[in-house]
Protein backbone atom coordinates (compact mmCIF):
# COMPACT_ATOMS: atom_id res chain seq x y z
CA UNK A 1 0.00 0.00 0.00
CA UNK A 2 1.37 3.48 -1.58
CA UNK A 3 0.33 6.16 0.96
CA UNK A 4 0.64 10.21 -0.29
CA UNK A 5 0.43 12.91 2.51
CA UNK A 6 -0.50 16.21 2.46
CA UNK A 7 1.40 19.04 4.27
CA UNK A 8 1.52 22.85 4.53
CA UNK A 9 4.21 25.03 6.25
CA UNK A 10 1.23 26.56 8.08
CA UNK A 11 -2.68 26.44 8.64
CA UNK A 12 -5.55 27.31 6.15
CA UNK A 13 -3.65 26.48 3.10
CA UNK A 14 -6.51 24.05 1.66
CA UNK A 15 -4.27 20.84 2.61
CA UNK A 16 -7.57 19.12 4.05
CA UNK A 17 -9.52 20.65 0.95
CA UNK A 18 -7.39 18.98 -1.20
CA UNK A 19 -7.24 15.92 1.00
CA UNK A 20 -10.72 15.01 0.78
CA UNK A 21 -10.69 16.04 -2.61
CA UNK A 22 -8.22 13.22 -3.77
CA UNK A 23 -10.03 10.83 -0.71
CA UNK A 24 -13.36 11.41 -3.36
CA UNK A 25 -11.27 10.66 -6.61
CA UNK A 26 -8.93 7.76 -5.48
CA UNK A 27 -10.34 4.19 -5.29
CA UNK A 28 -9.20 1.63 -3.37
CA UNK A 29 -7.41 3.27 -0.55
CA UNK A 30 -7.99 4.20 3.29
CA UNK A 31 -8.10 7.62 4.91
CA UNK A 32 -6.03 8.83 7.66
CA UNK A 33 -6.39 11.82 9.53
CA UNK A 34 -3.03 12.77 11.32
CA UNK A 35 -4.08 16.33 12.37
CA UNK A 36 -4.45 14.84 15.92
CA UNK A 37 -4.35 18.50 17.52
CA UNK A 38 -7.46 19.66 14.86
CA UNK A 39 -8.52 16.69 12.72
CA UNK A 40 -11.11 18.12 10.29
CA UNK A 41 -11.29 15.46 7.74
CA UNK A 42 -13.98 13.80 9.23
CA UNK A 43 -15.99 17.04 8.47
CA UNK A 44 -16.58 16.05 4.35
CA UNK A 45 -16.67 12.08 5.30
CA UNK A 46 -19.82 11.26 7.81
CA UNK A 47 -18.34 8.93 9.53
CA UNK A 48 -19.47 6.42 11.58
CA UNK A 49 -16.94 5.24 14.45
CA UNK A 50 -16.62 1.32 14.58
CA UNK A 51 -13.25 1.17 17.38
CA UNK A 52 -11.97 3.96 19.37
CA UNK A 53 -9.75 3.78 22.77
CA UNK A 54 -7.76 5.92 24.81
CA UNK A 55 -3.73 6.95 24.06
CA UNK A 56 -1.23 6.79 27.23
CA UNK A 57 1.39 9.39 25.46
CA UNK A 58 3.02 9.76 28.85
CA UNK A 59 3.09 9.40 32.45
CA UNK A 60 2.39 12.06 35.18
CA UNK A 61 3.90 11.96 38.77
CA UNK A 62 0.86 10.63 41.93
CA UNK A 63 2.26 11.22 45.41
CA UNK A 64 0.87 8.64 48.28
CA UNK A 65 0.08 11.18 51.02
CA UNK A 66 0.78 8.54 53.39
CA UNK A 67 4.27 7.48 52.61
CA UNK A 68 5.38 11.36 52.02
CA UNK A 69 7.38 12.91 54.94
CA UNK A 70 7.55 16.67 53.67
CA UNK A 71 11.22 16.32 53.36
CA UNK A 72 11.04 18.83 50.12
CA UNK A 73 13.13 16.76 48.11
CA UNK A 74 10.84 16.87 45.26
CA UNK A 75 10.20 20.34 45.25
CA UNK A 76 14.09 20.97 44.97
CA UNK A 77 14.27 18.85 42.18
CA UNK A 78 10.92 19.77 39.93
CA UNK A 79 12.54 22.32 37.16
CA UNK A 80 8.80 22.68 35.91
CA UNK A 81 7.55 24.10 39.28
CA UNK A 82 4.24 21.68 39.12
CA UNK A 83 4.94 21.21 43.17
CA UNK A 84 3.87 23.86 45.02
CA UNK A 85 4.95 24.98 48.81
CA UNK A 86 2.75 22.10 50.17
CA UNK A 87 3.92 19.27 47.95
CA UNK A 88 1.37 19.17 46.23
CA UNK A 89 1.67 17.82 42.40
CA UNK A 90 -0.04 20.23 39.71
CA UNK A 91 -0.88 17.25 36.86
CA UNK A 92 -0.98 20.10 34.49
CA UNK A 93 2.30 21.17 34.84
CA UNK A 94 4.26 17.78 35.85
CA UNK A 95 6.01 16.69 32.17
CA UNK A 96 6.46 13.21 33.45
CA UNK A 97 10.39 13.32 33.88
CA UNK A 98 10.64 11.51 37.05
CA UNK A 99 13.10 13.51 38.75
CA UNK A 100 10.70 13.72 41.87
CA UNK A 101 10.48 10.16 41.90
CA UNK A 102 13.97 9.56 41.58
CA UNK A 103 14.77 11.40 44.59
CA UNK A 104 12.11 10.89 46.95
CA UNK A 105 13.48 8.98 49.97
CA UNK A 106 9.96 7.15 50.89
CA UNK A 107 9.14 6.18 47.68
CA UNK A 108 6.14 8.46 48.23
CA UNK A 109 5.96 9.19 44.29
CA UNK A 110 5.32 7.07 41.27
CA UNK A 111 4.72 7.55 37.43
CA UNK A 112 0.79 6.78 35.91
CA UNK A 113 0.42 6.62 32.75
CA UNK A 114 -1.59 9.42 31.39
CA UNK A 115 -4.48 9.35 29.15
CA UNK A 116 -3.48 12.12 26.88
CA UNK A 117 -6.24 11.77 23.38
CA UNK A 118 -8.13 9.37 22.24
CA UNK A 119 -8.10 7.53 18.68
CA UNK A 120 -11.11 6.50 16.45
CA UNK A 121 -11.32 4.09 13.45
CA UNK A 122 -14.56 4.93 11.24
CA UNK A 123 -16.39 3.49 8.81
CA UNK A 124 -17.30 7.03 6.05
CA UNK A 125 -19.22 7.45 2.51
CA UNK A 126 -15.25 7.81 1.04
CA UNK A 127 -13.97 4.77 2.97
CA UNK A 128 -12.60 3.81 6.19
CA UNK A 129 -10.83 6.36 8.44
CA UNK A 130 -7.79 6.40 11.15
CA UNK A 131 -8.17 9.83 13.24
CA UNK A 132 -7.38 10.44 17.09
CA UNK A 133 -7.82 13.72 19.14
CA UNK A 134 -5.08 15.01 21.65
CA UNK A 135 -6.75 16.34 24.64
CA UNK A 136 -6.54 20.35 25.31
CA UNK A 137 -2.98 20.87 27.03
CA UNK A 138 -1.25 17.61 26.49
CA UNK A 139 2.39 16.88 24.43
CA UNK A 140 3.47 13.53 22.92
CA UNK A 141 1.28 14.67 19.55
CA UNK A 142 4.15 12.77 17.67
CA UNK A 143 3.24 9.71 18.96
CA UNK A 144 -0.26 9.99 18.69
CA UNK A 145 0.18 10.39 14.88
CA UNK A 146 2.02 7.58 14.90
CA UNK A 147 -0.57 5.57 16.29
CA UNK A 148 -3.10 6.44 13.83
CA UNK A 149 -0.66 5.60 10.82
CA UNK A 150 0.16 2.14 12.70
CA UNK A 151 -4.03 1.69 12.48
CA UNK A 152 -4.44 2.89 9.24
CA UNK A 153 -1.99 0.43 7.77
CA UNK A 154 -3.73 -2.26 9.71
CA UNK A 155 -6.58 -1.38 8.08
CA UNK A 156 -5.12 -1.20 4.75
CA UNK A 157 -3.86 -4.75 5.08
CA UNK A 158 -6.84 -5.93 6.24
CA UNK A 159 -9.11 -4.74 3.24
CA UNK A 160 -5.97 -5.15 0.46
CA UNK A 161 -6.09 -1.08 -0.15
CA UNK A 162 -3.73 0.07 -2.47
CA UNK A 163 -3.76 3.97 -1.07
CA UNK A 164 -3.32 5.51 1.85
CA UNK A 165 -4.17 9.12 2.09
CA UNK A 166 -3.11 10.85 5.30
CA UNK A 167 -4.08 14.66 5.88
CA UNK A 168 -0.82 15.58 7.81
CA UNK A 169 -0.60 18.88 10.74
CA UNK A 170 0.12 22.34 9.53
CA UNK A 171 4.04 23.27 10.57
CA UNK A 172 6.78 21.52 11.18
CA UNK A 173 7.32 20.48 14.42
CA UNK A 174 6.32 16.63 15.89
CA UNK A 175 3.49 15.62 14.25
CA UNK A 176 4.59 16.88 10.90
CA UNK A 177 7.91 14.44 10.91
CA UNK A 178 5.66 11.61 12.78
CA UNK A 179 3.57 11.90 9.36
CA UNK A 180 6.44 12.31 7.05
CA UNK A 181 8.40 8.95 8.07
CA UNK A 182 7.64 6.72 5.92
CA UNK A 183 5.30 8.46 3.17
CA UNK A 184 6.36 7.35 -0.48
CA UNK A 185 4.99 11.08 -2.01
CA UNK A 186 4.28 14.26 -0.64
CA UNK A 187 2.27 17.27 -1.80
CA UNK A 188 2.73 20.67 -0.25
CA UNK A 189 -0.27 22.98 0.22
CA UNK A 190 0.82 26.57 -0.22
CA UNK A 191 -1.12 29.85 -0.75
CA UNK A 192 0.27 33.43 -2.08
CA UNK A 193 1.24 34.98 0.79
CA UNK A 194 4.87 36.16 2.49
CA UNK A 195 3.60 33.61 5.30
CA UNK A 196 2.92 30.77 2.70
CA UNK A 197 6.27 31.68 0.79
CA UNK A 198 8.14 31.47 4.43
CA UNK A 199 6.30 28.25 5.86
CA UNK A 200 6.95 26.80 2.39
CA UNK A 201 10.81 27.22 2.33
CA UNK A 202 10.62 25.27 5.93
CA UNK A 203 8.68 22.45 5.57
CA UNK A 204 10.68 22.06 1.91
CA UNK A 205 13.33 21.07 4.06
CA UNK A 206 11.93 18.67 6.42
CA UNK A 207 10.63 16.93 3.33
CA UNK A 208 13.87 16.85 1.94
CA UNK A 209 15.35 15.29 4.58
CA UNK A 210 13.38 12.38 4.50
CA UNK A 211 14.31 11.87 0.53
CA UNK A 212 10.46 11.67 -0.06
CA UNK A 213 9.60 12.79 -3.67
CA UNK A 214 7.40 15.95 -3.14
CA UNK A 215 5.24 17.95 -5.06
CA UNK A 216 3.54 21.36 -5.03
CA UNK A 217 0.08 23.03 -5.34
CA UNK A 218 -0.57 26.48 -5.01
CA UNK A 219 -4.17 27.30 -3.45
CA UNK A 220 -6.23 30.49 -4.47
CA UNK A 221 -3.13 31.67 -6.84
CA UNK A 222 -5.23 34.75 -7.98
CA UNK A 223 -5.25 36.37 -5.02
CA UNK A 224 -1.96 37.41 -5.39
CA UNK A 225 -0.29 36.54 -9.07
CA UNK A 226 3.18 38.61 -7.79
CA UNK A 227 3.78 35.94 -4.93
CA UNK A 228 2.28 32.90 -6.89
CA UNK A 229 5.21 33.63 -9.50
CA UNK A 230 7.48 33.55 -6.56
CA UNK A 231 6.24 30.14 -5.53
CA UNK A 232 6.71 28.67 -9.04
CA UNK A 233 9.84 30.42 -8.96
CA UNK A 234 11.16 29.04 -5.76
CA UNK A 235 10.01 25.56 -6.77
CA UNK A 236 11.99 25.46 -10.48
CA UNK A 237 14.95 26.27 -8.84
CA UNK A 238 14.25 23.63 -5.98
CA UNK A 239 13.26 21.12 -8.34
CA UNK A 240 10.11 21.06 -6.75
CA UNK A 241 7.41 19.75 -9.66
CA UNK A 242 4.26 21.82 -9.61
CA UNK A 243 1.25 19.72 -9.66
CA UNK A 244 -1.20 22.45 -10.44
CA UNK A 245 -2.96 25.95 -9.06
CA UNK A 246 -6.50 26.28 -7.65
CA UNK A 247 -8.30 29.24 -8.16
CA UNK A 248 -10.09 31.39 -5.50
CA UNK A 249 -13.65 29.69 -5.18
CA UNK A 250 -16.36 31.24 -3.01
CA UNK A 251 -18.42 27.86 -3.60
CA UNK A 252 -15.45 26.13 -1.83
CA UNK A 253 -16.66 27.30 2.14
CA UNK A 254 -20.61 26.69 0.61
CA UNK A 255 -19.79 23.03 -0.39
CA UNK A 256 -17.70 22.01 3.32
CA UNK A 257 -20.93 23.38 4.81
CA UNK A 258 -22.43 20.57 3.12
CA UNK A 259 -19.96 18.12 3.96
CA UNK A 260 -19.00 17.57 0.19
CA UNK A 261 -16.06 18.36 -1.55
CA UNK A 262 -14.97 21.05 -4.48
CA UNK A 263 -14.65 18.03 -7.15
CA UNK A 264 -18.27 16.92 -6.26
CA UNK A 265 -19.39 19.97 -7.62
CA UNK A 266 -19.16 19.70 -11.31
CA UNK A 267 -19.50 24.01 -12.15
CA UNK A 268 -17.19 24.52 -9.63
CA UNK A 269 -13.50 25.90 -10.67
CA UNK A 270 -11.60 24.44 -8.00
CA UNK A 271 -13.07 21.29 -7.86
CA UNK A 272 -11.98 21.26 -11.93
CA UNK A 273 -8.65 22.71 -10.76
CA UNK A 274 -8.13 19.63 -8.16
CA UNK A 275 -9.15 16.58 -10.87
CA UNK A 276 -6.72 17.96 -12.85
CA UNK A 277 -3.95 17.73 -10.00
CA UNK A 278 -5.00 14.58 -9.21
CA UNK A 279 -5.17 12.97 -12.49
CA UNK A 280 -1.51 14.64 -13.18
CA UNK A 281 -0.66 13.30 -9.69
CA UNK A 282 -1.82 9.97 -10.65
CA UNK A 283 0.21 9.74 -14.13
CA UNK A 284 3.71 11.00 -11.98
CA UNK A 285 3.24 8.14 -9.74
CA UNK A 286 2.01 5.71 -11.85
Amino acid sequence: MKSVLFLSGKGGTGKTSLAGAFAVLMKNKVLADCDVDAANLHLLLDPEIQNEGEFQGSKEAVKDDAKCINCGECLRVCRFRAIDADFNIDPFLCEGCGACAYVCPTDAITLSPRISGRWYIADTRLGPLASAELYPGEETSGKLVTAVKQRAYQLGKELKAERLVIDGSPGIGCPVIASVSGANAVILVTEPSLSGMHDLERIMKVVRHFRIPAYLVINKFDLNEGVSAQLEEFATKEGLAILGRIPYDPMVPRLMLQGKSAVEAEESPAGKAMREIYSRFMEEVA
